[in-house]
């Protein structure tokens, strides 16, 4: 008993301390919702981490913290769709880089319970108003220390930029399954990101009915590997005594539709052939690092398959290809009536993420849109739009307060929310900048 009557005012310290961190009133702000227009002068409540009330004319209950946002804006935190942020920290370095693993078929491994919470490049890519990223198993560019990504790298998933444990950043643990589809490879390379983005890009001069084989091969590889899936799957559903396997355990989601299978696809050849897999084999699918669609643009659409668009800041595939043609896609892309969003696909580039989605507003996309391609959009693609992607009421208060639009590079993110809780906005930017301003 007295060791109770020790502990509970310490209980009761720490639950009032959590409630008035995460509760708090913004208050004459522009807020930007996303999801509806801008609304001037107005307040954003929250309650437990949650938006409780958003409007001009919101009154702060009991004791909660009043923040004056006067001159300043607040959107939803930013989502990067793809990046290996957490699992990689310097290219050169072999140890500290954890996206390459042996085999080709790795649906076991879950990219969070991998992540370094303390990586240097978490608070860089945060400070640019990202508060969600889909961290990726495998190879995607920026980490020249990992071996080349198998064909199944494993499982993507939807953290949180801040928490002391891959559990505190934990938004969905299996949020897809990453899947390169393959590429003939001729030895025509692309930019270098890609390149790691997509291993058979990677230049190696061989002849094309040579390419065409080894392309086959691999797809094979594929379709024997999702056979020997499903007949686990409905051995298993059968009572049949067999053997657990971590691998086809693991695609047992895939193959009832409930997780999607991120195929990373460039060009329209790869692209076409990972839509008739999809078909024929039935399940979900979000098509990632999409360069050159061409003419399955319509069918993407008709089809209601998302889309995930990396860097638009790469020279065109091809020689011949308009100079524009990465900056114009997305817009193409929304005029096709498809829903998509950005990822950086990157580590130290990741906190590019708003420029990426800048440069397609300034090349045709509407800005409405691009801001919802890297907030809104996004949480609906990997599912979380419940929770996440926009300032509504019963959502978390994942928030970024700003002196400008999120998308212009001049911006500064003044504050952070993530469910409601302040965010250290310091990275070793800062760190450095302030040291090198005081030297003497």
């Amino acid at each position: 008993m007295r060791a109770i009557h020790r502990i509970l005012p310490v209980m009761l310290a720490a639950a009032a301390w959590g409630g008035e961190n995460d509760s708090f009133l913004l208050r004459n702000a522009t807020v930007h919702p996303v999801s509806g227009p801008a609304i001037q002068n107005a307040s954003v409540l929250v309650i437990d981490g949650r938006i409780a009330e958003v409007g001009p004319k919101v009154a702060p209950r009991g004791r909660i913290r009043v923040i004056d946002a006067r001159g300043l804006h607040v959107y939803p935190g930013l989502i990067d769709s793809g990046s290996p942020v957490g699992l990689a920290e310097i290219a050169s370095v072999r140890e500290t880089v954890d996206t390459g693993e042996i085999g080709d078929f790795n649906p076991q491994l879950r990219a969070l319970i991998a992540v370094n919470p303390s990586s240097e490049h978490i608070p860089v890519v945060r400070a640019n108003g990202i508060t969600t990223v889909l961290v990726t198993p495998g190879t995607t560019g920026g980490t020249r220390g990992a071996s080349t990504a198998g064909l199944i790298a494993g499982q993507a998933s939807l953290m949180h930029l801040d928490g002391w444990t891959w559990e505190e950043m934990e938004i969905r643990r299996s949020a897809a399954m990453q899947m390169t589809w393959p590429v003939i490879q001729t030895g025509r390379g692309g930019p270098p990101d890609l390149e790691s983005l997509l291993p058979g890009l990677a230049a190696r001069r061989v002849t094309f009915a040579e390419a065409r084989r080894n392309q086959q091969l691999q797809v094979q590889k594929i379709q024997d590997f999702f056979d020997a899936a499903r007949r686990y799957q409905k051995a298993k559903a059968a009572g049949e005594a067999i053997a657990p396997d971590l691998r086809y355990e693991a695609m047992i989601p895939v193959l009832e539709g409930k997780l999607p299978l991120m195929i990373m696809a460039a060009r329209e050849r790869e692209i076409r052939e990972a839509l008739d897999f999809a078909a024929r084999e039935q399940v979900k699918i979000v098509l990632a690092g999409v360069r050159r669609p061409g003419k399955t643009i319509d069918d993407i659409a008709k089809r209601n398959i998302p889309v995930v668009l990396g860097t638009p800041f790469v020279t065109p595939l091809e020689e011949d290809d308009p100079y524009d043609e990465p900056f114009t896609l997305a817009a193409q892309l929304h005029k096709a009536g498809v829903k998509f969003c950005f990822a950086s696909f990157n580590v130290q580039f990741a906190r590019n993420l708003p420029y990426e989605a800048a440069q397609a507003a300034a090349f045709g996309l509407p800005y409405d849109e691009a801001l919802k391609s890297v907030t809104l959009n996004a949480a609906e693609i990997w599912g979380v739009a419940g929770d996440y992607g926009s300032i509504d009421k019963g959502k978390y208060a994942d928030l970024i307060v700003t002196d400008g639009d999120p998308l212009e590079i001049r911006t500064q993110v003044k504050m952070m929310f993530i469910k409601g809780v302040p965010v250290d906005l310091e990275s070793r930017h800062t760190r450095l900048y302030k040291r090198y301003m005081a030297r003497p």
